[in-house]
């Protein structure tokens, strides 16, 4: 499992009449989480696309909303790899405010496209070796 935390403020432009973090905007939360995570590991999305030509379109996002994220608000994004990519890459994704209290939560499905074939391909080689020790068991030394 690989776990990466980032925080956010909420800006004013992001909220509703109510002071709010707009329920559209969650979406591009998720974003930055999968974004900073791979950031994390020294991969960034331009160089996916740039130098290895893979493209990783959105195929499901499910949200459930749990409290309110309010203007001002410092938030932490935790995005969380439970299983290794195969043919597709799935974020799980907690947001939390300043109080450690959950304000939504969900997950994002993803797959790799090839931009030469624009055909889905299997999680790329480069991903999977950065993401590999952080899925390996570590031993009991307490035999």
């Amino acid at each position: 499992m690989y776990e990466h935390d980032f925080q956010k403020r909420v800006r004013y432009g992001e909220t509703d009449q109510m002071g709010y973090l707009y329920y559209g905007n969650y979406a591009q939360y998720y974003e930055i989480g999968r974004v900073e995570m791979l950031r994390s590991l020294g991969l960034t999305y331009k160089s996916m696309e740039e130098e290895h030509g893979i493209l990783m379109p959105v195929m499901t996002l499910e949200q459930r909303f749990v409290r309110p994220a309010h203007y001002d608000e410092l938030l932490t994004i935790k995005t969380i790899l439970k299983e290794m990519p195969a043919k597709t890459i799935v974020f799980h994704v907690e947001i939390f405010n300043e109080k450690n209290k959950l304000v939504n939560g969900g997950r994002v499905k993803l797959c790799f496209v090839d931009t030469k074939t624009n055909k889905s391909i299997p999680a790329p080689a480069f991903l999977v070796d950065k993401l590999q020790p952080h899925f390996e068991k570590t031993e009991d030394t307490n035999h």
